[in-house]
């Protein structure tokens, strides 16, 4: 079954999404209320199910409704887009980009893609959604962002994941630490020194060490447990302790502070790689955020 729906249909949802009123909708769009009432029911009906609840003071997205908004978004967004590049004002390279990572990307790793390309592309906005490995996967494939950066891939024959790098696992400790100054640091080496562990926000990372460490019959002291990576790196500045994390979320050149020693015996890693809907297609601004992702991979 094919639904069919108007540029100005997906507007004037939009706009209902974005102002919560009939009225301000209207006014934004320069409709009429009854006319942008209409077009609303007439959307609901060929969904067959209401996209918001209506009260005397505003309208509120249902669940159908909040599952449309990153779609319809992002599908005016690169409508916006490819029209500017036709009609020869694309030289301006406006657009929208939105991504799904994990939050170890985060960081350290994307803030320096996200500066490189906000150089190159001043007027394309971007927008990140950090999220936990299966979150950030789904926010790909529902459709609210248009690719991911993820430590996995999916069992969906709908999604393709693209490894891009291997990434380490590292120490990071205050520079007075014991081990700061150590050449060759093994796994074993850090059994007897306080660690401080990630935990909810870094929970794929933390099954995959525990994996790596049970295998190589390794039991490390967890002294503090925090939820996310931001907590963690304020203790060790602190002194209160070293960390173990990917390589991408520890500073990278140098710093004030904090060391990061690469740890061996064994060496662990994760594979880092770009999430895609398989029969997706990228907006003309997302294929140049991916392309210059994929080139400062191969400086990390």
């Amino acid at each position: 079954m094919r639904i069919n729906f108007g540029l100005l249909d997906l507007r004037v949802f939009l706009a209902l999404f974005d102002c919560g009123h009939f009225h301000k909708a209207a006014e934004l769009l320069n409709l009429s209320q009854p006319s942008l009432s209409r077009r609303l029911l007439t959307m609901e009906a060929r969904l067959g199910t209401p996209l918001f609840e209506r009260s005397t003071r505003s309208v509120v997205p249902t669940s159908a409704g909040r599952q449309l908004e990153p779609m319809v978004r992002r599908l005016l967004d690169e409508l916006d887009s490819s029209f500017l590049s036709i009609s020869g004002l694309g030289e301006d390279r406006r657009g929208h980009v939105t991504i799904s990572s994990i939050p170890t990307a985060v960081i350290y790793f994307i803030p320096r893609v996200f500066k490189q390309f906000a150089q190159q592309y001043p007027l394309i906005r971007l927008r990140v959604l950090d999220r936990a490995p299966q979150e950030a996967l789904e926010c790909v494939m529902r459709g609210e962002a248009e690719f991911g950066i993820n430590m996995i891939g999916s069992t969906e024959t709908d999604v393709m994941f693209t490894p891009v790098m291997d990434d380490p696992y590292v120490l990071v400790c205050h520079r007075t630490h014991s081990l700061a100054k150590k050449r060759n640091l093994t796994w074993r080496s850090l059994a007897d020194h306080p660690l401080i562990r990630v935990g909810r926000e870094n929970r794929g990372n933390r099954a995959l060490l525990d994996g790596a460490l049970s295998k190589a019959d390794v039991r490390l002291d967890w002294l503090f447990e925090v939820n996310n990576l931001t907590t963690s790196l304020g203790l060790v500045e602190a002194g209160l302790g070293a960390t173990v994390l990917p390589r991408l979320a520890a500073p990278h050149g140098p710093h004030p502070v904090i060391v990061t020693k690469p740890i061996r015996s064994p060496e662990v890693t994760r594979t880092i790689g770009i999430i895609e809907r398989r029969n997706g297609r990228l907006s003309p601004a997302a294929k140049l955020f991916r392309d210059l992702l994929l080139s400062e991979t191969e400086n990390v």
